[in-house]
């Protein structure tokens, strides 16, 4: 079975990505294309480049707060600062995390998804796409949530999140032949568990992430209900033209998107929320 994974955004709650990939290979479903989105495209591009399971986790659980949240220095400024973080300190971070540095290094096809900030299109990088863009560009585009990072600017335009068009890009994997796609679903949602004691941000920029939050969520769900209303009454089968769907949806907090410290928590939570759904959907062979 050809199985093309689906991957959200979600910031550290992206960690469940990995276990997700995990149980699925432990079911024989190895992908055989990823299309990923902001940071579910880190941890696509981790394991598309031959890391293994222990590797990339080994790798995730080593982050701190300042490697993907460092204010810049301009946000004192106020309207007139470029970011309320820096984009440099991220870079440095999917470097770290990334070992190949092109799209034709990789050992399984990837397509990340970004959107050109000047026209409102949605952008692949990679395959089926542009290919030939330096593969850390591309992933720092799709991570670009506007007002926390500045922009990435790759041949003259400027490129910002993949999720402000495509937060779960189902729509964009059908378009590699799969016979089996695979989403897994970690970004805003609006049945996500509230957290107790959210990190302390300007009033501002909470307001604005929230904002964001309720803009991708009611994408997200209007990109299912669209898949929902096209499937047939033979439930897993899928709507002729359309192969089927099994959605993953890990039990996440909102507002943790840089809450690395738990990455392990989001890891295991993928893990068991990819098997749960394995062994509730009678997939096609």
């Amino acid at each position: 079975m050809r199985v093309v994974c689906a991957l959200s955004g979600g910031g550290a709650k992206s960690a469940a990505h990995l276990g997700a990939v995990k149980a699925l290979e432990e079911r024989g479903l190895t992908p055989a294309h990823y299309v990923a989105t902001s940071t579910g495209a880190i941890v696509a591009a981790c394991l598309a480049s031959g890391l293994s399971y222990e590797q990339t986790l080994l790798r995730m659980t080593r982050l701190k707060h300042s490697d993907v949240a460092a204010p810049s220095g301009g946000a004192v400024l106020g309207y007139y600062s470029r970011s309320f973080l820096r984009g440099k300190p991220l870079r440095e971070t999917i470097a770290r995390l990334v070992p190949a540095r092109r799209f034709d290094e990789l050992a399984v096809p990837l397509t990340v998804t970004a959107v050109d900030i000047e026209n409102g299109q949605l952008v692949l990088f990679g395959a089926g796409g542009r290919e030939h863009v330096p593969l850390l560009d591309a992933l720092y585009a799709s991570c670009a949530l506007p007002v926390y990072y500045p922009a990435a600017r790759i041949g003259g335009r400027s490129y910002v999140d993949g999720g402000l068009r495509a937060v779960l890009p189902i729509d964009v994997a059908r378009r590699f032949d799969p016979d089996l796609i695979v989403a897994v679903s970690v970004g805003p949602s609006f049945n996500a568990e509230p957290v107790e004691h959210p990190a302390a941000v300007p009033r501002m920029l909470r307001t604005l992430g929230r904002t964001l939050g309720v803009m991708m969520a009611a994408q997200t769900e209007a990109v299912l209900e669209s898949w929902r209303a096209c499937a047939t009454t033979g439930g897993n089968s899928g709507a002729p033209g359309r192969p089927p769907l099994l959605l993953v949806q890990p039990v996440v907090d909102a507002e943790a998107t840089f809450a690395v410290e738990d990455v392990v928590h989001y890891v295991e939570e993928g893990y068991r929320a990819t098997m749960r759904e394995l062994s509730w959907n009678d997939l096609p062979r």
